[in-house]
């Protein structure tokens, strides 16, 4: 079975766009076994009705409502409620449609547990300035970690379930309180490969189909968004260096001890 987790957070633009039917749609001429879990955020529009309603409609479909905390946290609700050896993350807008799984899954009978979706280097719909500051990202982010994979913010990822939901809840974003106001989306994703691939786990990176097809507009206000998740984002990776440094990602520091109470000292 493969499960499909998505996070929601106000996508009801995305939602009245149809793109729920799309991911149905698909999954439904497949030959495999597979679940839908969407997980919304506390969405203060329409959302939260309008993925209730799809569900009731469409079979292996699941809503979870969660209290809002940003999409980690949507997506860690949504991952506990999985049942399939495969797991999915993608996100609403299916900026990369779900047909992409295809390219995914295959390399899994090839031995990887890990295998992420990539937008190349060129980001149709992207802003100048987005392209420009995704392009400095990649660029810092590569000369200390991960620099063997080209783009780590993919929305579209698949997971062994065993490994994910053994690294997941180790991320930095679940050890400290903070703001739950907006979107928060962090660099989550820079940090649970890299765990990934310190724990030994093959990744395997695949250029997959990506165009911004986001309708959401009930997100935030787009420039002040962008800037701020730029600045968490650099944040972010920061922490992971300085806890990579400090040793705190070592496999046996996790095992000799409570791993979720270990998570509260990262920052």
């Amino acid at each position: 079975m493969i499960s499909i987790v998505i996070p929601c957070y106000n996508e009801e633009g995305n939602l009245k766009k149809g793109v729920l039917d799309q991911v149905a749609t698909f999954l439904e001429t497949q030959s495999y076994e597979w679940e839908v879990i969407v997980a919304d955020d506390g969405s203060t529009d329409n959302s939260l009705e309008l993925c209730t309603q799809f569900a009731s409609q469409h079979q292996n479909f699941k809503v979870i409502s969660l209290v809002h905390g940003g999409k980690p946290h949507a997506i860690f609700g949504g991952l506990q409620k999985t049942r399939g050896e495969i797991v999915l993350f993608t996100d609403m807008d299916q900026s990369t449609p779900i047909a992409e799984l295809d390219k995914l899954l295959i390399w899994f009978e090839k031995g990887y547990d890990v295998v992420i979706g990539s937008r190349g280097l060129e980001r149709d719909g992207f802003s100048f300035i987005r392209q420009i500051t995704s392009r400095g990202f990649r660029i810092v982010r590569g000369l200390a970690l991960l620099p063997d994979i080209k783009d780590t913010q993919c929305g579209f990822k698949m997971f062994r379930s065993s490994v994910i939901k053994e690294i997941f809840p180790l991320l930095s974003f679940f050890a400290s309180p903070r703001s739950s106001k907006g979107w928060v989306v962090s660099a989550f994703d820079v940090e649970l490969l890299f765990i990934a691939e310190k724990w030994g786990f093959p990744i395997k990176e695949v250029e997959v189909e990506w165009q911004h097809r986001d309708e959401s507009t009930t997100k935030g206000n787009q420039v002040g968004k962008f800037f701020r998740e730029s600045i968490e984002m650099a944040q972010e990776v920061l922490y992971v260096i300085w806890n990579n440094v400090r040793g705190y990602y070592k496999k046996e520091y996790w095992i000799s001890s409570n791993a979720i109470a270990k998570t509260r000292m990262l920052h």
